[in-house]
């Protein structure tokens, strides 16, 4: 597969938003207080990592398959560190946190939304919409986890 110009840039762009997030997560599992949600940020930034991979074969003209994994989020039931009543300096860090990398998901998103229409090949289109719904599960893992932790 070859790709156009305007297409590989496309890549990158993702890509670099891709290298962007697995710093994210690895800075912010460095900064989380919970064990919970540190470890729900190693396993994002592993996933990220892998997205940033799989542009990667596409930028060197490789489509790699993908699985749509749609159930990550809706199977995510991350264990209440916190509770209603507690308002510590850790519980409002680690919201700040998980808040924050919610938006960069949101972001993320949305520049699979916008990009999976600049692709002419059906196999690349299939894969960045497949990311998209990862990127939308990693959103709901890190809501679910707000949620279950009592934080706004």
């Amino acid at each position: 597969m070859i790709l156009t110009e305007k297409e590989k840039t496309a890549i990158q762009d993702l890509q670099t938003q891709e290298k962007s997030l697995v710093e994210k997560y690895q800075r912010c599992g460095g900064e989380a207080k919970d064990p919970v949600l540190q470890d729900l940020f190693g396993e994002l930034e592993k996933m990220q990592q892998k997205h940033y991979d799989t542009l990667g074969e596409v930028l060197s003209g490789t489509v790699p398959s993908c699985d749509c994994n749609c159930k990550a989020g809706a199977d995510y039931q991350p264990k209440a560190t916190y509770t209603g009543m507690t308002d510590t300096e850790d519980k409002k860090n680690d919201c700040f946190l998980a808040t924050d990398c919610i938006s960069a998901e949101k972001l993320a998103s949305g520049e699979y939304n916008t990009n999976v229409f600049n692709f002419g090949e059906p196999a690349v289109r299939k894969l960045l919409a497949d990311i998209q719904i990862e990127e939308q599960n990693y959103a709901e893992m890190l809501y679910k986890y707000k949620t279950v932790n009592s934080m706004q």
